[in-house]
C-alpha cells in the first residue's frame, strides 16, 4: 500500500464510487460479502487498492496545503514540479495560531518584529505525490490556497 487506508467515514462517504470499483473488478454485493467473510485477506487488498486510487487522485489535483502549529503556520502551493512555501513564526510565545485569537493576533501584528515570514522553493522529487501525502501524514491540510494567495499578494506589494 502507498499511502494509507481510507478510515470507515471515508468509506462510507465514498460508498458509489467503492461500489463501482468492485464493479470494475467484477465483484457484486454478494460476492464482496463472501470475500469479507471468507477471504479476509483478498477483501483486505480490494480496500487498499480503492484507497490508493483515491489518494492518487486527490493527491494529483491539490494545490495547496495548511499546516498549522501553536506558534508557526506552513503554506504550500505546489504544481507537478515544484513546492513554494511561505512560513509564518510568532515570535512571541503566548500567541496560539490554533485559535481563532491567535490569528486575530497575527493580522494585528503581522508587519511586526513579533513576526517572521520565510518563504522557500524547492523541487518536488521522484514522487511527488509521495511528498504532499507526508505533509498530509504530518498533520497538513488540503486547502483551496486563500491563506497562501492572501499573504503571497501582502508579500509581494
Amino acid at each position: 500500500m502507498k499511502y494509507s487506508r481510507l478510515t470507515k467515514e471515508q468509506f462510507e462517504e465514498l460508498h458509489v464510487e467503492f461500489t463501482n470499483f468492485l464493479a470494475s473488478q467484477q465483484i457484486d454485493k454478494a460476492e464482496w460479502d463472501v470475500l469479507k467473510t471468507q477471504k479476509p485477506e483478498l477483501a483486505e487488498q480490494e480496500l487498499d487498492i480503492f484507497s490508493d486510487l483515491v489518494w492518487e487522485g486527490v493527491l494529483q489535483t491539490a494545490k495547496y496545503l495548511e499546516h498549522f502549529s501553536k506558534s508557526h503556520i506552513f503554506l504550500f502551493q505546489f504544481d507537478d514540479n515544484n513546492i513554494d512555501t511561505i512560513v509564518i513564526k510568532a515570535l512571541d510565545n503566548t500567541v496560539d495560531f490554533l485559535n481563532k485569537d491567535g490569528l486575530q493576533w497575527l493580522s494585528d501584528h503581522i508587519f511586526t518584529d513579533q513576526v517572521e515570514i520565510k518563504r522557500g522553493n524547492k523541487k518536488f522529487g521522484a514522487d511527488r505525490n509521495a511528498e504532499l501525502f507526508e505533509i498530509i501524514e504530518q498533520g497538513g491540510i488540503l486547502s483551496q490556497g486563500e491563506l497562501y494567495n492572501q499573504i503571497n499578494e501582502i508579500l509581494n506589494q
